[in-house]
């Protein structure tokens, strides 16, 4: 799997008790009472003059509650690194440094920092997507036999759009599109904002390029990298792509989608640093739903045990929290990796991917996939066009929350292309099919900006309860398709609370939505 996307593991819930949930979390963790006083360091290294002889790394800091950002910044200077931006309002600090001791000389000082960490393992320079397999571009004659067998009221290539019909999207458009006062946030690769079947419900003024850290909103900057991704221009389509007479339709063709870039070029990684603008900006810039169909890389699951991955998970969540208090609900990808995320143990062989990977075995309740297992986000597993779980989707009982339509090329639907993937749009004004729980997100993010089209007060958890409440509920099935197109026994299926471990809740319904 491409790294777009997880969720972390949240308590199972009766549905009704999830009315109890709340934004209002503290997210500034409080001093241990044995804290050396302000200004003071448990590292006598700090008065020397800083190494400079290592590679230069990206670092987040995290601040107790009783420190200052502009502590933190005297330490970090003294410490031989260079602050980035600060995020005075979740006490995150983004920092570089070549001394090879930083984060440990600022971990010393327990009174201003709760975590330090490196967000890379290698040297600046240079996050990933929920994508299984390559894109498939449709060609001229392919999209010209889908505009013949269009019926009336449909959009050229709609009649292959089987993901729509699946969440009852072509009922609901029949209703409301959705309302332009709703924007969902594309975390991801950039979009083409050009694009034909994009450019008018895109929002530049609430668009940016977050690659760093520091949110850069000059004009294009959110869009792909000339030799870059096209995942998140598909991922947007998915979104919002307006009834218009061109191309598709999006499930909220209505709302307005804004792209905020994370990923470097080259690579096209997602490192924490640009993740965690991502989620600041959204919530300044008034976002009501996020899109997030990747993994913070460079580790696929991010191990509280390990003093770097621990820093890392605790800014994203300050972060995402701090959204949700803004009123963002994040959507975001269970991942391709077909693990179980409620199990004991996982086998994790590719982190970290940005340098060297090194197997180990890690247990998804405290090795988190960010920011899929986060509080507050909705965790979103894949199907195919029968209904089962996609063949490469994740899962888990009490981590998927629900499921929707990512694609599975042995799911074949009675369509003019007869193709299991997920068709939208592509940079450059083209259109092209991808699989992955990172095409299933996004259909959970339209149905999200459809609920909060009709229900404009509705905060970030009433959302997410709604989304549940009102999906289509599933049993355990008998048989799934393996990666090699083979019906097995769904064996790693088991219910329990109303939920399943391949569903979550159920599938997504938008016409629920608009009524």
């Amino acid at each position: 799997m491409a790294h777009l996307g997880t969720g972390n593991r949240r308590r199972a819930l009766a549905v009704p008790v999830g009315l109890a949930l709340t934004a209002s979390l503290a997210f500034l963790p409080s001093v241990a009472a044995s804290a050396a006083p302000l200004g003071t360091t448990a590292d006598a290294s700090a008065t020397a003059t800083p190494d400079t002889s290592g590679p230069k790394l990206s670092y987040v800091a995290n601040l107790t509650s009783y420190g200052s950002v502009k502590q933190a910044k005297k330490a970090i200077e003294r410490a031989g690194g260079t602050v980035v931006i600060a995020y005075e309002q979740i006490g995150v600090v983004v920092a570089h440094s070549q001394n090879p001791g930083f984060a440990k000389q600022l971990r010393g000082q327990r009174s201003l920092f709760v975590s330090v960490g490196a967000t890379r393992t290698a040297p600046l320079s240079v996050v990933q997507t929920d994508e299984e397999g390559s894109t498939q571009r449709l060609s001229d004659a392919d999209a010209a036999k889908a505009a013949a067998q269009a019926e009336p009221g449909q959009e050229p290539l709609e009649s292959n759009q089987w993901d729509l019909r699946a969440i009852k999207a072509d009922q609901a458009h029949k209703i409301n599109d959705g309302s332009r006062n709703v924007t969902v946030g594309v975390i991801d690769t950039g979009v083409d904002d050009t694009h034909p079947d994009l450019a008018a419900n895109f929002s530049k003024g609430q668009s940016a390029n977050c690659v760093g850290g520091v949110a850069d909103t000059t004009e294009g900057s959110w869009r792909p990298y000339a030799d870059g991704s096209d995942h998140g221009t598909h991922v947007a389509g998915t979104i919002a792509a307006p009834r218009n007479g061109v191309g598709i339709s999006g499930v909220a063709p209505g709302v307005q989608v804004a792209a905020i870039k994370v990923s470097e070029p080259a690579t096209s990684l997602f490192y924490t640093e640009a993740v965690v603008c991502a989620f600041m900006f959204a919530a300044e810039k008034g976002i009501e739903v996020t899109n997030n169909s990747y993994y913070v890389d460079p580790w696929l699951y991010n191990c509280k045990s390990d003093d770097d991955q621990k820093a890392l998970v605790e800014a994203l969540t300050r972060a995402t929290q701090y959204s949700e208090r803004k009123g963002v609900l994040s959507v975001a990808s269970a991942g391709n990796s077909n693990h179980d995320l409620a199990s004991d143990a996982i086998v994790d062989d590719t982190s970290p991917n940005d340098t060297t990977p090194v197997p180990r075995t890690i247990d998804p309740h405290v090795c988190l996939d960010v920011p899929t297992q986060l509080p507050g986000v909705v965790t979103v597993a894949a199907t195919g066009d029968k209904g089962f779980k996609s063949y490469y989707s994740s899962y888990g009982l009490g981590v998927v929350d629900v499921t929707a339509p990512g694609g599975d090329k042995w799911q074949i639907p009675a369509t003019p292309d007869a193709n299991g993937r997920v068709l939208s749009t592509l940079p450059g004004g083209g259109y092209g099919y991808k699989q992955g729980t990172s095409m299933a997100g996004p259909h959970v993010a339209g149905v999200a900006a459809l609920l909060k089209s009709r229900h404009p007060w509705a905060s970030p958890a009433q959302l997410q309860l709604l989304l549940k409440v009102q999906a289509t509920k599933t049993a355990c099935p008998e048989k799934v398709y393996d990666a090699t197109g083979v019906l097995v026994d769904a064996a790693t299926c088991n219910s329990k609370w109303g939920q399943n471990s391949y569903d979550g809740y159920g599938m997504v319904d938008a016409l629920k939505a608009v009524k």
